[in-house]
């Protein structure tokens, strides 16, 4: 079971989340409904469960296939049904961006199996009815020249 303790600690919506092991992460709500930017809004924190979740599966898979990951970012972007109570993510997009001596097959096909197959956030919102769709792109660093 997963315990999580929720504490408002910064004006009206600003909350502290705590886990079992004392990870804190802030929260609060946008400014036009009295937000005061204390943290990041509970919406885009599931979006970020997400790129956590899927960054993890990836790196482990290609560890495991002996590829050499050098440096990992993610742009993730989404849009929210408008008008609509609750507005769930209607579309959701990523792109992978792997720097490494990685081999751009086994990058694609890690990222496929983190997305349709091992990420349980991606799962969630994909029931929730949103529309994930992602990319991936590959960087191989310069080979070092050695001065004469």
């Amino acid at each position: 079971m997963v315990n999580i303790e929720l504490t408002r600690v910064e004006g009206d919506f600003g909350f502290e989340a705590k886990d079992s092991n004392g990870h804190v992460v802030r929260m609060d709500s946008n400014p036009e409904s009295g937000g005061k930017g204390f943290g990041a809004r509970p919406m885009q924190l599931l979006l970020m469960g997400m790129g956590g979740c899927a960054g993890i599966d990836i790196v482990s898979i290609l560890k495991k296939q002996r590829q050499i990951v050098e440096g990992f970012d993610m742009k993730i972007e989404g849009e929210r049904e408008a008008g609509v109570e609750p507005s769930l993510w209607k579309t959701v997009n990523i792109v992978f961006e792997l720097k490494g001596d990685i081999d751009i097959d086994k990058a694609k096909r890690a990222c496929a199996l983190s997305m349709d197959k091992y990420c349980s956030v991606a799962e969630t919102l994909r029931k929730s009815g949103s529309n994930i769709t992602w990319d991936v792109r590959v960087t191989t660093p310069e080979p070092a020249i050695s001065a004469s």
